[in-house]
């Protein structure tokens, strides 16, 4: 037999194959990327007898708070300002601490019980105190703190459209650390997922699921507090009363229908129509059209 040369001793030997437990190691690493198990975070971080102190708790506290030094920030600063005048003052602000927070905890209640809960409520009426079950609406907080700022803003003489304004630039401080104890409680959490960043919640049963919580919390908190900011700052948008409102308003909407697309329907409710529709969508899609009117009604108004 004539010999063959190497050019045809490669063309005739079959390429080597990885070994079997190199594959089984591969598919183990991808396996253990794909789902992430949930970080063990105590929803309480500290307990003494029956007094707990919740991170959800914690996460109102430091919102309102943050979000209240930043407001004072933007009160100070008198050149954001139409003819370089604040329209509200310190101790405006400081009395206005009282009525934000409790537009939020009764609105945010009262809303997600009306919006999600209704039918359980009314079967057992305590249902409504127990925070616990289902938590709160930032629907509800909404509208709860937009009555709060009306009815403040008249009692002081204050211009509601730059009180709604210097309110809605420091919201999504508020949203970014009320997110975050959502992901901490294992709660809202997201669709099914086979994304390397997916996880595993506790009570999400035993497959991996979109956080869509840190998904809220960096569209809603960090993206938005950051455009709202340049606007702010860089194109003097507290200039134009309504113009911050209305972009805070469209942004959020926006935002929470994208992230609707990723995050688990509530189990009473369920998707509303064609297995996509939510009730978080349908709540922001007329937030969505307020916001673009505020946008054009404050550009009509500066013009």
């Amino acid at each position: 037999m004539a010999a063959l040369d190497r050019g045809e001793i490669a063309r005739h030997v079959p390429p080597k194959q990885p070994a079997r437990h190199e594959n089984n190691k591969l598919e183990t690493l991808a396996t253990r990327l794909a789902i992430l198990p949930f970080p063990e975070i105590d929803p309480v971080i500290v307990q003494i007898g029956p007094l707990a102190i919740h991170w959800y708790g914690l996460a109102y506290v430091a919102g309102i708070l943050l979000g209240w030094f930043y407001a004072r920030r933007l009160a100070t600063n008198a050149a954001l300002w139409r003819d370089d005048k604040p329209a509200i003052t310190l101790q405006q602000l400081d009395d206005f601490l009282l009525w934000a927070a409790g537009g939020i905890v009764l609105g945010g209640r009262i809303g997600y019980i009306l919006f999600y809960d209704l039918g359980s409520v009314l079967a057992n009426p305590i249902r409504a105190l127990e925070i616990w079950n289902g938590g709160m609406s930032f629907h509800g907080g909404f509208l709860g703190t937009t009555l709060a700022m009306i009815l403040f803003a008249r009692k002081n003489k204050i211009a509601i459209w730059s009180l709604f304004d210097i309110v809605a630039a420091v919201v999504p401080i508020g949203l970014f650390f009320g997110r975050i104890a959502n992901f901490i409680n294992g709660e809202l959490w997201g669709r099914l997922s086979s994304m390397p960043w997916a996880i595993v919640f506790p009570t999400g049963g035993p497959f991996a699921r979109h956080p869509s919580q840190l998904y809220e919390a960096a569209l809603e908190g960090i993206v938005l507090l950051s455009v709202l900011a340049w606007f702010i700052y860089r194109r003097y948008a507290l200039k134009s009363p309504g113009l911050v409102t209305g972009i805070f308003v469209l942004g959020y909407a926006l935002s929470r229908i994208f992230v609707e697309f990723f995050r688990e329907p509530d189990a009473q409710i369920g998707y509303l129509v064609g297995g996509w529709l939510t009730m978080g969508m349908l709540l922001s899609l007329p937030m969505a059209l307020a916001g673009i009117w505020a946008i054009a009604r404050a550009r009509r108004a500066a013009a």
